[in-house]
């Protein structure tokens, strides 16, 4: 496998400084990819690695694209997550002022980002998507458009300037990206920990969701993710994403996915890997009841209960 990470591109990308807070990016060949499918398809190929994409942003949560990539296709598994804080800054031209501003461009995940400024500041220019923000800041030096919103360290790359810079809608915004390589064993568990799955229901039935989250209710065990995505097999056909508090190798974690495998039609499993948001000081108490010892001293008391030892 080479040892390189696939990242969508080009250069100057939030998902390139991202990338680059991994230390072992430092050991790595970084090679920009134009889409999130093909840096994914690029792992699934073994051109490279891992892919490093962005999954989810706090204004408009979970990134379709991504999403979607991960539900179809060869199987694939998250092994790393990172959290960056998100600003933009309008690139454009030398010498362009923002009365001629007539076009401006972007990934579409931006737009939601910076919506109630563009509102306000350019309320009649055109918004285009571009396959990444710096993809746009790259079709504004080639003059496609006439400004871009981007991370202002990509002005330097594409020989443009930032005529405005912080701009975002909501405080503290922050998008989390995700280190994806083929599947293997899992990392053993930090302390602090997340599993990602994707679950499809056997059919369309009352209480039918309820039945899916109840594998986690009922074991203590707090999503941190829920969207829904269309199957393709028509109207009303989803699967469901979820991010789960937990790692696979916790008791109440293994025991939901068992329930889940039970009574879904598929389980796709995406990884257990350490949190970026916060330490294993940091997190909650199990439920009573929900804890690796109880679930042990239960199995047990079963296993007792059936030898007649009760």
């Amino acid at each position: 496998m080479p040892a390189s990470y696939a990242y969508l591109g080009p250069e100057g990308t939030f998902t390139e400084v991202a990338l680059r807070t991994l230390p072992e990016a430092a050991t790595r060949e970084l090679i920009p990819y134009v889409s999130v499918q093909s840096a994914l398809d690029a792992v699934r190929a073994g051109e490279a690695e891992a892919a490093f994409v962005p999954i989810e942003n706090s204004v408009e949560g979970g990134i379709t694209t991504t999403l979607d990539e991960l539900v179809a296709g060869a199987p694939l598994m998250i092994y790393r997550e990172v959290l960056l804080s998100i600003t933009f800054a309008l690139l454009v031209r030398p010498g362009t002022k923002l009365s001629e501003i007539k076009t401006v461009t972007a990934h579409p995940a931006a737009q939601p980002q910076v919506r109630n400024w563009l509102r306000t500041n350019l309320p009649d220019a055109v918004w285009e998507s571009a396959a990444s923000n710096a993809d746009g800041a790259r079709l504004v030096q080639e003059g496609r458009y006439d400004a871009a919103f981007a991370g202002e360290f990509a002005a330097a790359r594409y020989g443009l300037v930032p005529l405005e810079t912080g701009i975002h809608d909501a405080e503290n915004a922050q998008t989390r990206f995700v280190l994806v390589g083929r599947p293997a064993r899992p990392a053993a568990p930090s302390g602090a920990d997340k599993t990602s799955v994707v679950l499809w229901q056997r059919d369309d039935h009352p209480g039918g969701l309820r039945d899916l989250l109840g594998e986690f209710g009922t074991r203590g065990i707090n999503l941190m993710l829920l969207q829904s995505r269309p199957t393709g097999a028509g109207i009303g056909n989803y699967c469901f994403c979820i991010d789960a508090e937990g790692h696979i190798s916790d008791r109440r974690m293994a025991e939901a996915l068992m329930g889940l495998k039970r009574i879904c039609l598929q389980v796709r499993f995406l990884g257990s890997y350490p949190r970026a948001d916060i330490k294993p000081d940091d997190v909650r108490p199990t439920l009573p009841g929900t804890s690796d010892e109880e679930f042990v001293t239960a199995a047990d008391w079963v296993a007792r209960c059936q030898d007649g030892r009760f």
